[in-house]
């Protein structure tokens, strides 16, 4: 059984690696084609240039660029809007463009809640995704943005509420944490044997790790800690809306496969 091609879109540089790194080196050892889009950020910044290391190490490709802003760092595009102020129609339809183009069987992106912290980045690349999924497959929408290609499934990255005490001793209290019901969890995947290639991806994220953030707490921890924080990703499965096929339209069918050989679906 083939292993899914697999396109990543995330809210910032750094975001990949944290939230599907594992997922995303295990689709590449596998020979599936993986990608990621990452929603802020231009090109030529400095952290456009990690993430370009961060996808290397993970087999990702090189970095597929929105373009927009960061909510909170206005100099990370200086020529763009903020990505939250940005007209939605426009963020959908440069996504599409890049769903079309790569043509993926599955998306993975952030949860409704924008995982643990709740960026409103996070939570806004949740929306546009899943905007997007459904529109890239209406032949009608976004005719200038390619040919109609429908992915079969959209994951979407998150924490159970089980799982919570235990990230919460290994990195401290956070200002918010925001997870789900454990009953919501379709898989949760062992990527402990890509651990060492996804820690790698979080430290290229240099800038992120000088100033402290979340690649900087990892890179303090011991590897039992990180063991503990980055073995396991969480998804839920957000299956894009059924479109009617129309002349000229394509798609993969109906999915045949489990998300990721040996993906193991939530029993609690």
């Amino acid at each position: 059984m083939s292993v899914p091609s697999l396109l990543g879109v995330f809210a910032h540089p750094d975001d990949e690696s944290l939230s599907a790194g594992g997922v995303l080196a295990r689709h590449a050892a596998a020979g599936a084609r993986t990608g990621v889009v990452t929603a802020t950020w231009a090109a030529g910044t400095r952290r456009a240039a990690e993430l370009a290391e961060a996808l290397r190490i993970l087999g990702a490709g090189e970095p597929r660029m929105l373009g927009f802003a960061d909510a909170r760092v206005p100099q990370s595009a200086p020529d763009s809007v903020p990505f939250i102020e940005a007209p939605l129609d426009e963020s959908v339809r440069r996504l599409v463009a890049h769903l079309r183009d790569f043509r993926p069987e599955v998306v993975v992106t952030h949860d409704a809640y924008g995982g643990l912290p709740g960026h409103p980045d996070h939570v806004h690349t949740h929306r546009v995704t899943v905007l997007a999924v459904q529109a890239a497959g209406l032949d009608q929408l976004y005719p200038d943005a390619g040919e109609p290609w429908q992915p079969s499934a959209l994951y979407l990255a998150t924490h159970p509420r089980s799982v919570v005490p235990a990230l919460t001793e290994v990195v401290g209290v956070r200002k918010a944490v925001y997870s789900v019901p454990d009953e919501q969890i379709t898989a949760a995947v062992d990527v402990g044997p890509w651990l060492e290639q996804k820690v790698a991806a979080v430290l290229a994220h240099r800038s992120e790790v000088e100033r402290g953030a979340m690649p900087g707490v990892i890179a303090g921890l011991p590897a039992d800690g990180r063991e503990r924080l980055l073995s396991t990703e969480w998804y839920i499965r957000h299956s894009p809306a059924p479109v009617v096929a129309a002349q000229g339209v394509d798609s993969p069918g109906p999915a045949q496969w489990t998300f990721l050989a040996g993906a193991q679906p939530s029993t609690r």
